[in-house]
């Protein structure tokens, strides 16, 4: 009667490591293959703000012209390898006194747990210490929005970087001019 038990025994086992491996290739290839798409508008200043008050009813008051937004540097999503690399724009445009770092009409392979950072280093290197941090990767595909957080010096943003946390690996970059 034991040897029915172990074959039962080994061939659960067999079943509950395949198992395992299944889901570990799934949860390390399927962002390979899972594709999600975004698509903001591209950033524009608040509304007009009223300036003073009307004396008179039914006369608007005087309302400040608000500028245009602005692109204050651009650059393109760069090769890192096969697996891991990017296409597409990324553009840092200053609407009124917010900053926005702006991903436009990008393809970009991705990993688990990628996040994007305003970097002082070129060429995809990056210190978390030394860059801003502008949140996880919205989506693989698409046009999309980061808002920089206010004080940040972006004068010292020298690039854009992806970059897969949970295996320190740089998914793509772009130098911004």
């Amino acid at each position: 009667m034991s040897a029915p038990i172990a074959a039962g025994a080994k061939t659960a086992g067999i079943a509950g490591i395949v198992a395992c491996v299944a889901a570990l290739a799934w949860y390390l290839g399927s962002p390979l293959f899972i594709r999600t798409t975004v698509n903001e508008a591209f950033p524009t200043p608040g509304p007009n703000v009223v300036v003073g008050s009307s004396a008179s009813p039914g006369v608007p008051a005087a309302t400040a012209a608000v500028a245009a937004p602005r692109t204050l540097a651009s650059g393109e999503l760069g090769y890192v390898d096969a697996i891991h690399n990017g296409m597409g724009t990324v553009l840092l445009v200053r609407t009124g006194d917010a900053v926005t770092l702006r991903v436009e009409n990008v393809a970009i392979t991705t990993a688990p747990d990628v996040h994007v950072s305003l970097s002082r280093d070129t060429g995809g290197k990056w210190s978390e210490a030394t860059s801003v941090y502008l949140g996880p990767l919205k989506a693989t595909n698409g046009s999309f929005n980061y808002t920089v957080p206010p004080g940040a010096d972006v004068s010292l943003g020298r690039s854009v970087v992806v970059w897969c946390r949970q295996f320190s690996v740089l998914v793509t970059w772009a130098d911004l001019r």
